[in-house]
């Protein structure tokens, strides 16, 4: 643990302390917070899922139309692969022809030929494709939300904290701050940092109202370019400003980008510091690559967010099918 980091006591706050949760260290202007939700909490702000304002949501539902906010997966997809990471790949593991030829299902010729069968696999990266971020993705000086550390918390494979099988379905309020149509662009410019005087102007314009739980998505216009290569280089996103004002002053649950990493890319001297800052501060998950185009045509700013992640134990990250459901 680094030697300039405090571990005192703050002062009491009078504020909401699940905005701006007490913090468990602190050095650099950085802080990892302790859970406003006790010492075994794994989940931070998806604690605000509860049966009650889950009710709330699905008693509101308008299905006549369900907005699809996922992409595809396919070989050659835009992913993280400069950054060493593994493309996503699918391949066959049986063919109709090669279960008559090998036999590899134990069963004999005859039986294949009256009866096809075929079956795949796939390979990864967890954060590919429409897919949330856990708590335990990053933090600072080696230490993550509510104090976990590889030491005491990371196995020979996965962490033993923080995985998405802890994960409830995310129902809730869903809002699309479209920052782009604000700006009157089709796309932001690249590089450009979103800041709070942006996602306020935003909501001002739409007339959208922010509330604490809300899962809030900005539209950088981005999507525009999916899934060109070029679509991963030099991505606008939100700033530090931005995600505090979302966490702290409005009460995000989490916020998703129609990007590839939620914050500008690249980062000039730091590393993720928008995810970091959401993850070891604000125990505020993170929700990527998430197609909002059809919801931004039909300028519909408020809405049912279902999000499904995958139970994937100790993951850092995984797929999550989304779908935004207007509410009556």
């Amino acid at each position: 643990m680094d030697p300039e980091l405090s571990t005192e006591d703050p002062e009491l706050s009078t504020e909401d302390p699940e905005l701006r949760p007490e913090p468990l260290l602190e050095g650099n202007g950085h802080q990892v917070s302790k859970s406003p939700w006790g010492p075994e909490d794994e989940i931070g702000r998806l604690n605000w899922v509860k049966p009650e304002s889950v009710q709330a949501i699905i008693s509101r539902l308008d299905g006549r139309h369900v907005f699809d906010l996922a992409v595809d997966y396919w070989s050659g997809m835009p992913s993280w692969t400069e950054a060493g990471d593994p493309p996503f790949s699918i391949w066959m593991t049986h063919t109709p022809k090669g279960s008559i030829l090998d036999g590899r299902s134990g069963y004999g010729p005859e039986i294949h030929k009256e009866y096809a069968y075929s079956g795949d696999s796939i390979s990864m990266y967890t954060h590919c494709g429409t897919h949330i971020d856990t708590l335990n993705h990053m933090g600072y000086y080696g230490t993550f939300w509510n104090g976990w550390t590889q030491d005491e918390h990371l196995g020979s494979m996965v962490w033993t904290k923080g995985g998405t099988d802890r994960y409830p379905p995310i129902i809730a309020r869903g809002v699309l701050l479209d920052v782009a149509d604000m700006h009157g662009v089709d796309i932001l410019e690249n590089h450009y940092e979103i800041n709070s005087k942006d996602l306020e102007e935003t909501a001002r314009k739409q007339g959208t109202e922010l509330r604490k739980g809300d899962v809030v998505l900005i539209r950088t216009g981005r999507m525009n370019m999916w899934p060109s290569i070029e679509y991963l280089a030099a991505s606008p996103g939100i700033n530090v400003d931005g995600a505090k004002y979302l966490c702290e002053e409005t009460g995000a649950m989490a916020i998703a980008g129609d990007n590839i990493g939620l914050e500008p890319q690249p980062y000039y001297g730091q590393y993720a510091p928008v995810h970091c800052y959401m993850f070891a501060t604000a125990g505020c998950q993170i929700i990527e690559v998430v197609n909002m185009q059809e919801i931004a045509a039909e300028k519909m700013y408020e809405f049912a967010f279902l999000g499904f992640p995958m139970k994937i134990r100790g993951a850092t990250g995984a797929p999550m099918p989304s779908v935004a459901v207007p509410l009556r």
